[in-house]
């Protein structure tokens, strides 16, 4: 069946005699046309617009149709108000949002380039670091080194992936060392009221703990402890079946031995032209040959000579609450071998705990009977003298700081430190410190009773509040951490810190690492571990000494970043260490850690909306599987306001007698003379709900009377 061919639209028509008007397909065409319903016009018209000066030239530009009518034309311009208003307001990711914070070294510095050394000897730099063992890692080396050659790396497993031949520098290292074993760590029933202690001579693989926790990444602090405590074993009677979790194993044993260094495949080093390194004056670089790397089964000892496990710590002026909370958190974590009376040579390594004192004000120089001064000081100071017990001399020592005699120990400052002009330069603070005020300060005794005179900043000793700063002590910490890990290894720690779990497995790890600033990538060196007489200590201190003497954190990144040294300081998550930070400036609030802190003050305050969590979760549930917990300052905030004194049993109990006189002499409330003892304490004179900060120290007061074991279930025996 056929039907007739339709025509769409307007169509040539028959030529009509008559007047000449429109021709329509349709009826219902002229009815529309007629009744004034034309079909509607495009959204967008092109407009032409002349160019001045150019005859014949236009621009086009596509712009919205006018004539689109009245529902048309109000949509379109609905739409195109909404989107400019979401463009104005539009919501960013709180990950994304970063206030502004002031430069901490002026612009001219950050501009120069601070590097000291040429190319062809940060290589080598890197070099003697692989070598000695120093970077058991599989993270990529950097380009701008350009190895052409995987150096032999005897802290790292060989590899079952070749990189091929296509690429031009080498990508990582060759692993030629033992095999790694990764453990199992969990309590076995019966036995799980307490996590079993690391195994002696195990490793932290801080690349799967990078992996787990880099906030780069979108990790979250929360799933990082998670992962920190269940690879720890630290969930004792607490893990519930959540399937296989291989991938959340961190810590291993090494097996094995290192495999013989193949002769190396290209013999040729590539040459670097930049015009950078061809008009700059470059220091020699002079290093002693790598270290030899050891295994732990290889050791003739538990204790490694070249990894000592010691933790160093500054403080100026005396002795307060927060080096004792330090101490007490060292006994309470820390393998110190005091849960038996005679503590076997053969066993595991002593942890050990070096606090380093400065009597007097930071720019003063001890006097000659400084030494014996500091120990009558420590004798008499109620925070100390517990620690002078000698059931501890083998785990803690008091040390005097002296700066000369420190600069003078360090190879790389001794000959030249004297010619700078100042020693405290951090960023852009730099402070000039008069000599008649330094003669006047030599005479300061160990005691540091009498008041400061001249300028009060460079007299200050201690920070007594927000307002009197020392801001000196500060600074000359900043270079003492790396002094005292350069001349005798370990890790540094700051005096805000306490310690939350055994670092055994951190020991380990024989490079060298540092902390996240929070958010920025920045180094935090409130923790830092570096190998004794390394090629990178070397590096830092020619640094600092040609920018200076700056140690700040800040400048550390700047040093770091301008020489591609930063895999040689590892830059660990904060929430190793310092779990609370990213919360505090408001990142990561939507799945916070526990405990939850919005400010750091709420480690000594906390707002009574969770204040019933210190007590029933205690000291487990305070950041369980972080390593420390750094609550930044606060010097003048008790940890236990309602007892601010050594609460420490029977034995010490002059200690703290002494400690309450005097805090009853200091306040003008108290309610009992100085006189009346025995003293009585009363529950209603408490503080109902107390504070993480009490709690804590309460718990490791409670270890030292003998009322509870350590966090691993030892018993302290006297």
């Amino acid at each position: 069946m056929a039907f007739p061919h339709r025509y769409y639209g307007q169509q040539k028509t028959r030529l009509s005699i008559g007047l000449p008007g429109p021709a329509y397909t349709s009826a219902v065409e002229e009815k529309l046309r007629l009744g004034g319903h034309r079909p509607p016009g495009p959204w967008f018209v092109r407009v032409s617009i002349p160019i001045p000066g150019v005859p014949r030239r236009a621009i086009s530009v596509w712009i919205p149709n006018l004539r689109l009518g009245r529902r048309r034309g109000a949509f379109v311009l609905f739409a195109v108000l909404v989107m400019v208003i979401y463009a104005i307001f539009r919501p960013r990711p709180k990950d994304d949002y970063k206030p502004w914070t002031p430069p901490s070294w002026p612009t001219e510095s950050t501009k120069r380039n601070s590097v000291v050394y040429k190319p062809e000897d940060l290589q080598r730099i890197w070099e003697w670091e692989i070598q000695s063992g120093h970077y058991p890692s599989r993270r990529k080396l950097p380009d701008s080194l350009r190895f052409v050659e995987p150096p032999a790396n005897p802290a790292l497993p060989p590899s079952r992936k070749n990189p091929g031949s296509l690429v031009s520098y080498s990508p990582t290292t060759n692993g030629i060392g033992p095999r790694r074993v990764y453990l199992d760590i969990q309590s076995r029933p019966p036995d799980i009221s307490y996590p079993p202690r690391p195994v002696p001579g195990s490793i932290a693989d801080l690349d799967v703990i990078m992996d787990n926790c880099d906030f780069d990444k979108k990790k979250y602090v929360r799933d990082c402890l998670e992962v920190l405590r269940v690879g720890a074993g630290l969930d004792n009677g607490k893990r519930v079946r959540r399937g296989t979790m291989d991938d959340w194993k961190y810590i291993f044993l090494e097996e094995g031995e290192i495999s013989p260094t193949a002769p190396p495949r290209h013999a040729t080093t590539p040459a670097f032209d930049d015009d950078t390194t061809a008009s700059r004056e470059w220091e020699t670089l002079t290093l002693p040959p790598p270290a030899q790397y050891r295994p732990y089964s290889t050791l003739e000892t538990p204790c490694d000579p070249e990894n000592p496990r010691i933790f160093h710590m500054f403080w100026a002026g005396p002795i307060t609450d927060k080096p004792y909370m330090v101490l007490l958190s060292f006994l309470f974590t820390q393998n110190t071998g005091l849960y038996v009376k005679n503590y076997p040579e053969t066993s595991a390594c002593r942890a050990q705990f070096w606090l380093w004192v400065n009597p007097g004000p930071a720019a003063a120089v001890p006097n000659p009977s400084a030494l014996h001064d500091m120990f009558e000081e420590l004798k008499s100071n109620p925070w100390a003298s517990p620690f002078l017990h000698p059931r501890f001399k083998d785990v803690i020592q008091f040390k005097l700081w002296n700066t000369t005699e420190q600069l003078d120990g360090v190879p790389e400052l001794k000959n030249e430190w004297r010619s700078m002009e100042t020693l405290f330069k951090s960023g852009a603070h730099v402070v000039h410190v008069p000599q008649e005020e330094s003669q006047t300060s030599a005479n300061t005794t160990a005691s540091a009773t009498k008041k400061a005179v001249g300028d009060p900043m460079i007299n200050r000793l201690g920070s007594k509040s927000s307002s009197e700063y020392d801001r000196l002590s500060v600074i000359l910490s900043d270079m003492a951490r790396f002094i005292l890990c350069h001349r005798f290894g370990g890790v540094y720690l700051d005096a805000d810190t306490i310690l939350l779990r055994d670092w055994e497995e951190l020991f380990g790890w024989k490079g060298a690492f540092a902390y996240r600033w929070s958010r920025l990538p920045n180094y935090n060196t409130a923790v830092l571990h570096m190998r004794k007489g390394s090629a990178l200590g070397t590096f830092l201190f020619r640094m600092a000494l040609n920018n200076g003497l700056d140690f700040h954190p800040m400048t550390i990144t700047k040093y770091m970043n301008e020489a591609a040294m930063n895999g040689l300081l590892l830059r660990l998550p904060d929430a190793l260490f310092d779990s609370a930070w990213l919360n505090t400036e408001e990142f990561q609030r939507d799945r916070p850690p526990q405990p939850y802190f919005t400010e750091f003050s709420d480690f000594f305050e906390t707002p009574i909306v969770s204040s019933a969590a210190p007590q029933a979760l205690g000291f487990e549930g305070f950041f369980s599987g972080a390593y420390s917990y750094h609550y930044h300052n606060q010097w003048w905030r008790p940890f236990d306001p309602s007892r601010n004194w050594p609460d420490l049993g029977p034995r010490f109990k002059a200690v703290e007698e002494q400690a309450r006189r005097a805090l009853n002499s200091e306040s003008s409330t108290a309610t009992s003379t100085a006189n009346e003892e025995p003293w009585h304490d009363k529950v209603d004179e408490d503080k109902r709900d107390l504070d993480w900060a009490t709690v804590i120290k309460r718990t490791f007061e409670s270890y030292i009377r003998g009322e509870r074991p350590n966090m691993y279930g030892e018993w302290l025996q006297w």
